[in-house]
């Protein structure tokens, strides 16, 4: 009887609210996601200390955040095995002319963009440990077969295959990020496993200096198609690994059965945080039709839009700048072991930054700058001076944090299962777009310059730093807004977004939101009573947009 007087009370205020706005009001959806479901069983909320919460954490670190690093550091060595093998005269021993080696690189992505509307609807319908586990089994095939082309049509087949199968990941990693950790926590997990995608950088040219010194002059296989053969084998090999390791979702995860159950409603409950639910099994076309009615979703395409088009083209076609700075073929493959370090300091610091002033685009806006000055550096640097070039094509590479960067910004600002997962499939296709523009503009007749390449990329950074600028002024006016419609229902203003606090200050909050809800009538339950309603941030007025 009390629950129902408080429904009640709460649709009376919503009406009341309503009528003052003149504004027509967003309906619940009535599929409850899984999480809610499991709270209900309990009694709806469960009591628990920081050190619990803190244990319940490092295993999910553990179970999910390390078999995700395992399996983006996997997939960016098979996607990046290409650009390693060309430093071995892969053109040359696959007559490969004209722009055939750059179509190499883009059909991965045409691939990628065409399976976006499969990935987006299998991560709704299906398992996802099962969805991610069948794509990475698959593509680390395709890359073993790849040692077995020795003509452009063969190896465009086995590229396209490979681009497909990897084009869940992102978009998985995405809602797996979502559906495990609060907001603030989710930047350090997505750095975590971009991390991994930097430390590829590090171990593929290792593995292929290793490789190609192995079999150079062996006359058994070529230096390109051991490359191939070994990474494609290491991957495949990581498969079982992450198989046992990577759960499917808070709800059924073996590694929370631990204490009759409680880890596992402690791991569910603090996720009301966010108020983005975790994972409904529905897909519902309302999220579909206002993900694109959002003017923010094609923001966000074009932001990917300008830091994919430059790392398409840099990713692919970088080894052979570096060699055209007039470096031995080994020295080029070594000369690319410091990019992955400056991934990877690059993505620690602005994150470490990022969540001190609590703020995504003043970061993102002055991480841009770099590439943009290292560009223009290598467009006017002299060629006698390789150390020159090489320090602006180092400052160059900072171009790798922005991706990154992104997709941790982006990801915390929709909610609602299928909204997420149509928003990351947008952005996602917009980054393949990108991805298959980006080596298209290095023209084979420029090398060892690629000066339209390089203009290109100058001209997409520009216009990503005045989109990033934008976004963050229009996520404040849509805060101002969620405001205004919580303060028409009677509750306090100035509330706070705890998921983006540490835990001891979200503790610290909580104590201070709880009197001025009491004093305003409401419960402290009542700012995430909607948490697992698998509502979007525009029927939810308690979600606050991250800046």
């Amino acid at each position: 009887m009390d629950e129902k007087r408080e429904v009640e009370h709460v649709q009376a205020l919503e009406r009341d609210a309503e009528h003052a706005s003149h504004k027509p009001k967003y309906k619940a959806n009535t599929q409850l996601d899984d999480a809610a479901r499991l709270l209900e069983e309990a009694g709806g909320h469960v009591e628990y200390t920081l050190d619990e919460m803190k244990q319940v954490l490092r295993r999910i670190d553990f179970y999910v955040c390390l078999p995700m690093c395992i399996t983006y550091w996997i997939q960016q060595m098979d996607k990046s095995s290409v650009s390693y093998a060309a430093v071995f005269d892969l053109q040359k021993h696959a007559g490969l002319v004209g722009t055939q080696y750059s179509w190499l690189t883009s059909v991965v992505y045409c691939a990628q963009l065409v399976c976006q509307p499969i990935s987006a609807y299998a991560l709704v319908a299906l398992p996802v440990k099962t969805w991610v586990l069948f794509n990475m089994a698959a593509w680390s095939i395709c890359t073993i077969c790849t040692a077995a082309c020795r003509n452009f049509v063969s190896l465009l087949i086995c590229r396209m295959l490979l681009g497909a199968f990897e084009a869940t990941i992102m978009p998985s990693f995405i809602l797996i990020t979502q559906m495990w950790w609060l907001r603030r926590e989710q930047s350090y997990r997505t750095v975590a496993y971009q991390v991994a995608n930097s430390c590829a950088a590090i171990f593929g040219p290792l593995m292929s200096y290793g490789i190609g010194r192995a079999t150079e002059g062996s006359g058994v296989i070529l230096e390109y198609q051991g490359i191939f053969l070994f990474i494609g084998a290491v991957s495949l090999a990581f498969v079982p690994v992450v198989w046992w390791l990577l759960p499917n979702s808070p709800t059924t995860a073996r590694f929370l059965r631990r204490n009759g159950g409680r880890d596992r409603l402690i791991a569910v409950h603090r996720l009301k945080e966010n108020n983005t639910g975790t994972k409904t099994s529905k897909f519902k076309w309302a999220q579909v039709w206002e993900t694109y009615r959002d003017p923010k979703t094609y923001m966000w395409a074009g932001m990917w839009f300008c830091a994919a088009c430059p790392s398409g083209g840099i990713n692919a076609f970088g080894p052979l700048i570096t060699k055209g700075f007039g470096f031995s073929t080994l020295k080029t493959i070594l000369m690319q072991i410091p990019t992955g370090c400056i991934g990877i300091a690059g993505l620690l610091t602005s994150i470490y930054i990022t969540n001190r002033i609590k703020m995504r685009w003043p970061v993102l806006a002055v991480v841009t700058l770099f590439p943009i000055a290292g560009a223009i550096a290598l467009t006017q640097v002299e060629r006698s001076k390789p150390g020159g070039l090489m320090a602006a094509y180092y400052v160059a590479y900072v171009f790798s944090v922005i991706q990154p960067l992104l997709v941790s910004w982006c990801n915390l600002n929709a909610s609602g299962t299928t909204k997420r997962v149509v928003t990351t499939a947008t952005m996602f296709g917009a980054l393949t777009i990108g991805n298959i523009v980006g080596p298209q503009v290095y023209l084979t007749r420029e090398a060892p310059y690629y000066r339209t390449g390089l203009y290109v990329d100058i001209a997409c950074w520009c216009i990503l730093l005045i989109l990033v600028v934008t976004m963050g002024f229009y996520l404040r006016h849509l805060n101002r807004k969620q405001e205004a419609r919580r303060v028409a229902m009677g509750l306090p203003a100035g509330l706070k977004d705890t998921s983006i606090m540490t835990h001891e200050e979200a503790a610290a909050y909580k104590l201070e939101l709880d009197t001025k809800l009491r004093a305003a009538g409401f419960s402290p339950e009542h700012v995430n009573e909607h948490a697992f309603e698998d509502l979007t941030d525009f029927e939810n007025i308690y979600f606050q947009y991250v800046v």
